[in-house]
C-alpha cells in the first residue's frame, strides 16, 4: 500500500460550468440545456459561490490556483458583470496564481464588443470561441446559431478588446464533408491567426439529436486523412501539436487541459461539473447535481452533490494512463508517483506488453507513446482497459 498522491504539490484549477444555451445543437451530450426562461444570473453565481464555500468548509484549500475554465454550455451568454463577480468570489476565497490561465468560452453568436471588452476587463485572459465550421451550410447542419462571418468577427472583436490568447473550435468528419472543404476550414481558421486551435472528430454519442438520426459521415479512413491533413497545415504555420487534439504556438498550450491531462486536481462548480481533488492520501471524483434547477436548490450543502467516488489504487494507473497518453511529450515517472502516490513499478508492470509490442517506450525516468502507439492511441486505451 501506497501513503496516498503528495496533495501538496498536485497543482489545482477550478472549473465553472454554465450549462445554458440559445439551442442544444444536435451533436452535443453535454450538459447543457436550451434558454427558455430568462437567465438567473445572479442566483447562479450565488449558488457557485455557496457551493465553493461549503467545499472549503468541509476540506479547506491552501494550493494556488494555477488555472480557471468557465466552460458550459454557453458562458458566454452571462454578462460581464455575473461573470467578474464570480471571478471575485473566487479570489477572495482561493489563491489565484499572478499568472493565472482564466479561459472563457463563447459562442460567436452570442457575443458583442461591450461584452468582450468586460470579460476583460473582468480578468478573464482566454477566450476559446466555437467556431466548429466556417461553412455555412455546417454550422445549420450542426444547429449552431451562428455563421462564418459572424465568427470572424468574435475573433475581430476579441483582438480590439485586448486578447492575445484565443483558441478556435473546430470539428472535422462532419456530415458528407469531403478533404477539400475540411480544408477549406483549416484555410479560415488560420487565417485568424489563433494562438492555439482545436480540432475535434465529430462523433454521434448517445442520447443526443444525431444518435436518434444520424448524418452520413465520412468513413474512418476519410476521416483519418483529414487529421493528417490538419496536422501537416497547423505544423507548416508554427502550430505545434502537444495533445491529441490540440495545436498551439510556443507557450500558448492550455494549462487548464494539461492540468487534467497530467492528472492535477479541478475544482468542479455548477450544474452537472466534475471535479477530482487529493487530500490525506486519498482521491476523490465528486459530480454536481445535473440539473440546473436542482443544483441551484441545493448549492451550499452536500445535496449539490450527486455522486462521490473514490480513486483507489487499482484505478490511479488506468486513469493517470488514460489522461496522460493524450499528450505528445514524455511522462516522467516521478510525476506518476507524485500524482497518484504508487510506486513506479505499478506502472511499469500495466504497460509492460504494450512496451514490448512497441506501442509504448519505457526508461528508468520516463514514459511515452512511441509514433506507432500515438497514431493508435485507441487500440492503446482499449489494451489499457
Amino acid at each position: 500500500m501506497s501513503d496516498g498522491p503528495d496533495s501538496s504539490a498536485v497543482p489545482l484549477a477550478v472549473y465553472l460550468h454554465f450549462p445554458w444555451c440559445v439551442a442544444k445543437c444536435p451533436y452535443c451530450d453535454f450538459n447543457s440545456h436550451a434558454l427558455r426562461d430568462g437567465l438567473p444570473e445572479q442566483a447562479y453565481v450565488d449558488a457557485l459561490l455557496a457551493d465553493l464555500d461549503w467545499e472549503l468548509s468541509r476540506r479547506p484549500e491552501h494550493r494556488e490556483i494555477v488555472s480557471v475554465f468557465l466552460g458550459g454550455g454557453t458562458p458566454s451568454l452571462f454578462p460581464p458583470a455575473a461573470i467578474g463577480r464570480a471571478l471575485d468570489g473566487l479570489a477572495q476565497r482561493l489563491t489565484l496564481r499572478a499568472d493565472a490561465e482564466i479561459t472563457l468560452e463563447a459562442n460567436p453568436g452570442t457575443v458583442d464588443a461591450a461584452h468582450f471588452a468586460g470579460y476583460r476587463a473582468a480578468g478573464v485572459n482566454r477566450l476559446s470561441i466555437g467556431v466548429q465550421s466556417f461553412d455555412d451550410a455546417q454550422l445549420r447542419r450542426l444547429g449552431r446559431i451562428h455563421d462564418a462571418e459572424a465568427a470572424r468577427e468574435a475573433v475581430r472583436i476579441a483582438r480590439g478588446s485586448g486578447f492575445d490568447n484565443l483558441n478556435l473550435d473546430l470539428m472535422f468528419a462532419l456530415p458528407e464533408q469531403g478533404l477539400a472543404a475540411a480544408a477549406r476550414d483549416l484555410d479560415h481558421a488560420l487565417a485568424l491567426e489563433p494562438e492555439h486551435l482545436s480540432y475535434y472528430h465529430l462523433t454521434i454519442e448517445p442520447n443526443t439529436a444525431f444518435a436518434r438520426t444520424p448524418p452520413p459521415l465520412p468513413d474512418a479512413d476519410l476521416a483519418a486523412d483529414m487529421l493528417d491533413q490538419a496536422a501537416e497545415r497547423f505544423g507548416a504555420r508554427g502550430f505545434e501539436r502537444y495533445e491529441v487534439s490540440a495545436w498551439a504556438r510556443e507557450a500558448r498550450r492550455c494549462a487548464h487541459n494539461l492540468n487534467y491531462w497530467q492528472f492535477g486536481d479541478y475544482l468542479g462548480l455548477g450544474a452537472g461539473a466534475h471535479g477530482k481533488r487529493s487530500s490525506g492520501g486519498t482521491i476523490e471524483r465528486r459530480a454536481r447535481q445535473r440539473h440546473p434547477a436542482r443544483y441551484q436548490e441545493t448549492a451550499g450543502g452536500e445535496r449539490a452533490v450527486q455522486d462521490t467516488q473514490p480513486v483507489d489504487e487499482s484505478a490511479r494507473v488506468f486513469e493517470y494512463l488514460m489522461n496522460r497518453l493524450r499528450l505528445t511529450g514524455p511522462a516522467p515517472l516521478a510525476e506518476f508517483e507524485q500524482r497518484t502516490g504508487l510506486p513506479r513499478a505499478a506502472l511499469q508492470q500495466a504497460t509492460r506488453a504494450l512496451v514490448r509490442d512497441g506501442l509504448l517506450s519505457l526508461d528508468d525516468d520516463q514514459l511515452q507513446t512511441t509514433p506507432t502507439g500515438f497514431a493508435h492511441l485507441n487500440t492503446v486505451m482499449e489494451r489499457l482497459l
